[in-house]
């Protein structure tokens, strides 16, 4: 009989370290991706948790016979054993965000969970089981789940890649922090899921579309602008490196506070005073309504405001919620057209003139 099990365990040991070295390829693939696109500022979380169950898994022999060890595997080292870009992998994803969900519609990706959100996600997904709010997702819900990765923005890759770790959920973290982050995390995911030929047609387009943009606009000089990002209550200045001041930015407008690394930061009144903007900007990161009632009635009783060139000339604007949030989507366009007009003075009419002119 101890002969007996010694054999099993044996067998346990060389059936375990199969699956090891497959998880191991996976592992350097993983590794190798990730340093190819660690320009795009993403984060793919899956190599690291597949290392962290591999141990948990060596471990554990001494304990579990084999069928125990291959139920604890999880679903991204199995699914994963050579990283392909030519073949569609079964992927079960889950959207932590309504920007991201918005990211994997066009490129044809399947999702098992969506997050709880006030925006209309894609049809394809609506009615699929909810993971909890962006900032919040329920980790235990998503660990009940099994999904092969969790996507999420960077933004919040400090907060939530900890909380992902100690679930046991892979993750990705991408950026969108930018419309250029946007399809650089195109490029990835199209490339980690076999879905090329989606993110190129996306790329593709988005080529077109800023070209012609920039067509229309390098004509014009290029206002320094002020732009603030609302929370209720307060506000904080927003940088190039935020989604609204990269949209900024990309239509032509100087941010007052250029270089910045932080996609936000806080400066006192007199400081924006002796940068002295042409336009000021307002948007909001949450609760549009009353945030921008918060805007109007700072402004409105903050003395200093009236000396600001831009109050002084009506070049104040509060820019709509759904175009300029905190994620870029893909209506950044729309974004960029209603710039025109607070960077401009360009109507949506003459700017379909300006359109057909330079297709002429």
């Amino acid at each position: 009989m101890m002969r007996k099990k010694k054999g099993t365990d044996h067998a346990a040991l060389n059936a375990a370290e199969t699956v090891f070295n497959a998880a191991g390829k996976v592992l350097n693939a993983e590794v190798a991706l990730q340093s190819e696109t660690s320009s795009a500022n993403m984060y793919d979380q899956a190599s690291a948790q597949q290392y962290d169950r591999r141990s948990f898994l060596i471990d554990g022999l001494k304990f579990l016979a084999v069928p125990l060890c291959l139920a604890a595997l999880p679903g991204c080292v199995n699914q994963y054993p050579q990283q392909s870009s030519g073949q569609r992998q079964d992927e079960r994803l889950v959207a932590t965000s309504p920007a991201v969900a918005a990211m994997c519609a066009p490129l044809d990706l399947d999702l098992i969970g969506i997050p709880v959100t006030s925006f209309e996600l894609p049809k394809r997904y609506q009615g699929l089981p909810t993971v909890g709010a962006p900032m919040n997702p329920d980790m235990e819900k998503l660990s009940t789940m099994r999904p092969c990765c969790a996507i999420s923005p960077s933004t919040l890759i400090d907060d939530l890649r900890p909380k992902y770790a100690a679930a046991g959920v892979a993750s990705i973290f991408v950026d969108l922090g930018s419309v250029e982050g946007l399809y650089d995390s195109c490029d990835y995911l199209g490339k980690r899921f076999a879905r090329s030929a989606q993110a190129e047609k996306l790329r593709a387009d988005y080529e077109t579309q800023i070209k012609d943009y920039l067509s229309r606009v390098e004509k014009f000089e290029s206002p320094k602008v002020l732009v603030l990002m609302g929370v209720p209550g307060t506000y904080i200045v927003a940088t190039e490196k935020s989604y609204a001041g990269s949209l900024v930015a990309l239509a032509g407008g100087k941010n007052i506070y250029p270089g910045e690394e932080k996609p936000f930061v806080t400066a006192n009144t007199e400081d924006m005073l002796k940068r002295d903007p042409d336009i000021i900007l307002r948007t909001a990161h949450a609760l549009p309504e009353q945030v921008m009632a918060d805007f109007a009635k700072e402004f409105a009783t903050n003395d200093i405001w009236k000396h600001f060139r831009a109050v002084q000339s009506d070049r104040v604007f509060d820019l709509p919620y759904e175009l300029f949030g905190m994620s870029a989507t893909f209506d950044w366009p729309d974004a960029l057209e209603y710039l025109l007009e607070p960077l401009y003075g360009q109507t949506e009419q003459n700017s379909e003139e300006n359109k057909e002119s330079f297709a002429s």
